[in-house]
């Protein structure tokens, strides 16, 4: 089993088409879209923890059947765009507004926002955060999962690990002007 992270779905909100300026023609295809790369790398014995804004205007109904599309074991940390009918949907394996997880030998804050100091941050833990939509500045320790962030799809900690380093060495390398 392994465990992934993702943030800021959105499934069903027309505006992160616009505002978030995602490559998809309309609201149909960004959900679809989502849905099968969230399946393409979470299989079903995999656990995945979705760090708020799962879903904002589709009915009930959608938003159940988006929930039972998806793969693996559930977890919602709840964001500010997370209404009645996401927080009440069957399908969540739990539903809170932080957790405190061990994942990788790694100890995890997770929250739908950002923060500036968290538990065990002198201690090595990490922050993993969403709300943001790739807008944020990095700092030590702390990392955007959002989909606006990483690909579109859920990741593991080795990955989002990988892709700040990925990110380090581009910069060390490119050449100045």
């Amino acid at each position: 089993m392994a465990v992934f992270f993702t943030s800021d779905t959105h499934f069903g909100d027309p505006r992160v088409l616009r505002l978030d300026r995602r490559p998809f023609p309309d609201l149909p295809a960004h959900d679809a879209a989502l849905i099968e790369t969230w399946n393409a790398a979470v299989g079903p014995e995999d656990e995945v923890w979705h760090l708020g804004d799962f879903a904002l205007g589709p009915p009930p109904e959608r938003v159940r059947a988006i929930l039972a599309a998806l793969n693996g074991t559930k977890r919602l940390i709840v964001g500010n765009n997370d209404g009645p009918d996401t927080l009440s949907a069957p399908g969540w394996a739990s539903v809170a507004h932080y957790a405190e997880i061990e994942a990788d030998a790694r100890r995890l804050v997770l929250c739908h926002y950002a923060f500036r100091t968290w538990n065990g941050i002198g201690r090595g833990a990490i922050n993993l955060h969403g709300h943001s939509h790739a807008q944020l500045r990095p700092i030590p320790k702390q990392y955007d999962v959002g989909v606006d962030a990483q690909g579109f799809a859920p990741v593991t900690l080795a990955q989002i690990l990988v892709s700040r380093r990925r990110s380090k060495v581009a910069s060390v390398a490119e050449p100045s002007p």
